[in-house]
C-alpha cells in the first residue's frame, strides 16, 4: 500500500487539475455512475467535535481496463482544536482501495486535499453561475478552507481585486494570497461595504449565525456557501437565500445538513422547490446555472464523498508516475 503524506499531495496536486477532476465527477454523477452514501456523522459532545465518515463509489470504463474508484474518507472537525491545543480544526485521512479486487492501494493525508476538493467544487460552480465579468471577491474566513476558495475563484474567473473578512490576525494569510493571486487583497471590518462591492462572496467559516445582511447584496452577485455543514449551522440569512437561485451540491444532503437552507425551510420562507437544481445537472446542462445577469445565484456544499474520491483517484495516479511516496506492506 502507497503513503501519501500532506507534502506529497501537496506537491502532486494543482487546482485547475483538482476542478476538473471534480466536474469530470458531477457529470459521472448525472450519468448515475456513482454510489454514493449519505455521510455518517457521530457528534463527539463531550469535546465540540464532529466524526465523519464518507464512502464513495465511482464506476469506470470496462473499455479502458477501467475498475473505477472506490474510496472512503475519514475526517474530524473539533471546533475548540486552535483554542485549547493550537491545533487544526479538521483532520482527515483517505483510503483508496482497487474497486475491482477490494485491495487497499493508499492511505494519503487529506487535510490538503479536503481544502482543495473543497475550492474545486466552488470553482465549478462559479464557472457555471458567476457572470463572466465577475472580478471582484469577499471571502469569509481565513483558515484552512479559506485559500483554495480563492485559488479556484481566481481559476476560473478575471480576478482582480479581494477583500478578507475574518476573526482575529488575518495579516500573514492577506500576504500569502496576495503573492499567489497576484492581485490587491486587503482585510476588512466593514462588512457592508465588503458584501456591496462583491460580485463573488465565498463563506468558508464555522459560524452558527449569519454573517451580513441578504439585503446588501447586489444583483448579479454569485455565493459559494461551504462552512456550514449541520442543520443548526448557517452563514446565510433567509433573505440571502429566498433572494437567490439556490442550486446544492445534492439535495438529499442539503435538505438534512445545510442549515442555510434547512433553516428557511422550516421556517416556512421558502419550498423545497426553491432549491432548482444540483451542480451535476448544471453542469451537464439541464438546469442552468444562471438565467439573468441580474439575477443573484447560491451554490450551497455540505461536501461530498464524491469530489475526494475524484482528486484522491488523481493523486494517485500521479505518485505511481512520478515514484512519490513510500511503499508498505500490511
Amino acid at each position: 500500500m502507497l503513503i501519501l503524506t500532506r507534502h506529497d499531495v501537496e506537491a502532486l496536486l494543482t487546482m485547475s487539475d483538482a476542478i476538473e477532476a471534480v466536474e469530470a465527477g458531477f457529470r459521472q454523477l448525472a450519468a448515475g455512475a456513482v454510489e454514493l452514501p449519505q455521510r455518517l456523522a457521530t457528534v463527539v459532545a463531550p469535546h465540540n467535535g464532529i466524526h465523519l465518515s464518507m464512502p464513495a463509489f465511482v464506476a469506470g470504463d470496462p473499455a479502458r481496463d477501467d475498475p473505477g474508484t472506490l474510496t472512503i474518507k475519514v475526517v474530524t472537525v473539533y471546533n475548540d482544536n486552535r483554542a485549547r491545543y493550537d491545533l487544526p480544526t479538521i483532520h482527515a485521512v483517505l483510503l483508496l482501495h482497487d474497486a475491482c479486487t477490494g485491495q487497499p492501494l493508499a492511505l494519503m493525508d487529506a487535510e490538503h486535499l479536503t481544502a482543495m476538493r473543497t475550492g474545486a467544487v466552488s470553482g465549478v460552480a462559479t464557472r457555471y453561475m458567476a457572470r463572466p465579468d465577475a472580478s471582484s471577491v469577499t471571502i469569509f474566513g481565513a483558515g484552512a478552507q479559506a485559500g483554495p476558495q480563492l485559488l479556484a475563484m481566481a481559476a476560473v474567473r478575471p480576478i482582480r481585486q479581494v477583500q478578507v473578512v475574518a476573526l482575529g490576525e488575518t495579516a500573514s494569510f492577506v500576504r500569502r494570497m496576495h503573492d499567489a493571486l497576484g492581485v490587491p487583497v486587503t482585510a476588512t471590518e466593514d462588512v457592508r461595504a465588503a458584501v456591496e462591492a462583491a460580485d463573488i462572496l465565498c463563506t468558508a467559516t464555522n459560524s452558527p449565525t449569519p454573517l451580513f445582511d441578504g439585503a446588501w447584496l447586489q444583483p448579479g452577485a454569485h455565493i459559494n456557501a461551504i462552512g456550514a455543514y449541520t442543520k443548526t449551522m448557517r452563514e446565510l440569512d433567509t433573505t440571502t437565500v429566498r433572494r437567490s437561485r439556490v442550486i446544492v451540491d445534492r439535495r438529499q444532503a442539503a435538505q438534512v445538513e445545510a442549515g442555510d437552507l434547512v433553516i428557511p425551510l422550516q421556517e416556512g420562507i421558502i419550498s423545497p422547490a426553491h432549491i432548482v437544481g444540483e451542480l451535476a445537472e448544471v453542469v451537464t446542462g439541464s438546469v442552468p446555472g444562471r438565467t439573468s445577469a441580474p439575477e443573484i445565484t447560491l451554490f450551497k456544499s455540505v461536501g461530498l464523498a464524491l469530489q475526494d474520491a475524484m482528486v484522491a483517484a488523481l493523486v494517485h495516479r500521479r505518485a505511481v508516475a512520478q515514484g512519490v511516496g513510500q511503499t508498505i506492506t500490511l
